[in-house]
């Protein structure tokens, strides 16, 4: 007896000695493995700083070039008056009020009919093969050209609807470029709406029109905006699809009196000055004091969206 329980009494605490040796094996592997994804976690956040780094680098290039050769052309005159002498004299008032209402026609075409797609896209769409062909076509449309826009433009607007070229048909051109970023960007927004507030407004007894315009786009508004900002700056900055729908080389009005006049626009004028201008480089200090403003307006514009945007976040919180 005395035999068997010493051969079991090895077994025992040779067992237990393969399991502690077992366990620090495991632990031993498992620091490693942890080691290694911080490792490749630490290399992929450098790449991403270096990555940030660099285009933050050439933002700041970009806008101290800008500055520092366009600064001498700003003063009272050139922001309140208009061109004269061929464009190598006076202001830039007409060009800031052409953009100005490009943008915000822009806009106040794109976002509406932006929301109600991604609303309906995004609540009311059954999800099949006719879905998903048109979201591949928004992700497609994001991606043309914007000069195909303006040929549209130019042959629908102007041509076919005869507005010619004036500011509703620039501003209809630019809301149907800025159209697919607002459609995603909303989309996303309302995916980001938790189910619980839809079946609560549900159980309360609101109907599903009253959910979603009293509890779902409230919630979303402030993505819905990131996508606003997005395609303001884009419609603010382009030239090709304005130059063939909406913008003219000079008006000796400072303001446009109706929408189916023709204006002058920032970016256009910039194209004019730099390419088709009868005394190019008398004129380049204009055409970076031009560029600069026209950074100076969009970054305005984006700017008090983003304070509206976060003041609604805010009250949303509260």
């Amino acid at each position: 007896m005395d035999a068997a329980s010493q051969y079991i009494k090895d077994e025992s605490e040779t067992g237990m000695s393969l399991s502690l040796n077992g366990e620090t094996e495991i632990r031993k592997t498992a620091a490693a493995l942890r080691n290694r994804r911080k490792r490749i976690q630490k290399f992929f956040f450098t790449l991403f700083r270096i990555a940030a780094l660099i285009n933050g680098a050439a933002l700041f290039v970009i806008i101290f070039f800008m500055v520092k050769n366009g600064i001498g052309a700003i003063n009272w005159t050139f922001l309140t008056e208009v061109p004269t002498d061929s464009m190598t004299k006076g202001g830039i008032f007409p060009c800031i009020v052409g953009t100005l209402c490009l943008s915000i026609g822009a806009i106040l075409v794109a976002l509406p009919i932006g929301m109600a797609s991604a609303v309906y896209l995004n609540e009311y769409a059954r999800p099949g093969r006719m879905l998903r062909i048109i979201r591949l076509g928004i992700s497609n449309l994001a991606g043309v050209p914007s000069v195909v826009f303006g040929l549209f433009g130019l042959a629908f607007f102007v041509v076919y609807l005869k507005m010619g070229v004036s500011i509703l048909a620039g501003a209809l051109t630019l809301g149907a470029m800025t159209l697919p970023v607002i459609i995603g960007a909303t989309e996303e927004a309302l995916k980001t709406v938790p189910n619980t507030y839809r079946e609560a407004s549900l159980a309360l007894g609101a109907t599903k029109w009253q959910t979603i315009y009293r509890v779902i786009l409230p919630t979303a508004l402030p993505g819905t905006l990131t996508g606003a900002i997005l395609g303001l700056s884009r419609a603010a900055g382009e030239t090709a699809p304005i130059m063939f729908t909406a913008a003219v080389f000079f008006t000796p009005e400072k303001c446009p009196s109706s929408i189916l006049h023709k204006v002058m626009a920032l970016p256009y004028h910039i194209y004019v000055l730099a390419t088709a201008g009868t005394e190019i480089e008398a004129t380049r200090p204009l055409q970076y004091g031009t560029a600069l403003v026209l950074i100076a307006l969009v970054l305005g514009m984006n700017l008090l969206a983003i304070v509206w945007r976060s003041r609604l976040r805010k009250r949303m919180r509260q």
